[in-house]
């Protein structure tokens, strides 16, 4: 399988602080990608560097093998690089629908001339999608922490990804609101989307994943299938210490 993104020896600091220090990471096509580490270990930080929020020290990142390390974020986006937020950044004073809507502007005058960006039954069908149905006109006020990951899922699937970078998707949510989560993920990789994943939630990830890479101080430490990686000592050492 042809490599569909890669992290190239890329590095970052915030003054003092190493953050990312030389890692190297790929994603293939038709793959979903776990991303593992302890807090602090800089799967954010390479998640806002992939999406071009933060430019890095030195290193690449490559999208289809063309270098993206200096594009804007909404010409990553137009390329098919989408991402959700560990903290749902929802627009707090207009409801989920339109919320999901803003994703799908144009980012120039002419794009919106030509009509470009997904019309209202888009929308709808990429809410209805993702389980929000019956609260399209609802505010973020009034949603679980369920619903408001499920908004953060559809604004990214309105950007007609070819990969999206899920950022702590399980995080807390109930059981049976993970299920859920777990369900619509399954249906959209048959639908050919891939994915990079972190979480902490390890029995969540484990049967999404089909390879497992891991940090530590922002440095790549191990390799694998998930099985493989659980029981790998320097894993166990970065984890528990």
């Amino acid at each position: 399988m042809a490599k569909l993104l890669e992290v190239q020896g890329v590095t970052k600091k915030f003054g003092g602080l190493v953050a990312i220090n030389d890692l190297s990471f790929h994603l293939r096509e038709g793959e979903v990608l776990g991303l593992m580490g302890p807090n602090g270990s800089g799967k954010t930080t390479i998640f806002n560097i992939i999406m071009g929020d933060f430019p890095p020290d030195s290193g690449k990142i490559l999208f289809e093998g063309k270098d993206i390390t200096n594009l804007p974020t909404h010409q990553r986006v137009k390329m098919g690089i989408a991402r959700t937020y560990q903290v749902p950044r929802p627009f707090r004073d207009i409801p989920i629908i339109e919320d999901i809507r803003v994703s799908t502007i144009p980012d120039s005058i002419m794009a919106s001339f030509r009509g470009e960006g997904a019309h209202l039954d888009e929308v709808i069908k990429i809410a209805e999608d993702v389980g929000l149905k019956e609260r399209l006109s609802m505010y973020p006020h009034e949603l679980t922490m369920g619903d408001l990951r499920r908004v953060e899922l559809a604004k990214a699937l309105a950007t007609k990804p070819k990969i999206i970078l899920l950022d702590e998707i399980f995080a807390g949510l109930t059981v049976a609101e993970i299920e859920e989560i777990d369900k619509l993920l399954r249906q959209k990789m048959k639908e050919g989307l891939d994915f990079v994943v972190v979480s902490h939630d390890l029995k969540a990830l484990a049967p999404l994943v089909d390879r497992v890479v891991v940090i530590h101080f922002g440095q790549f430490i191990a390799e694998g299938p998930f099985d493989k990686i659980v029981d790998d000592e320097k894993v166990k050492a970065a984890y528990f210490g």
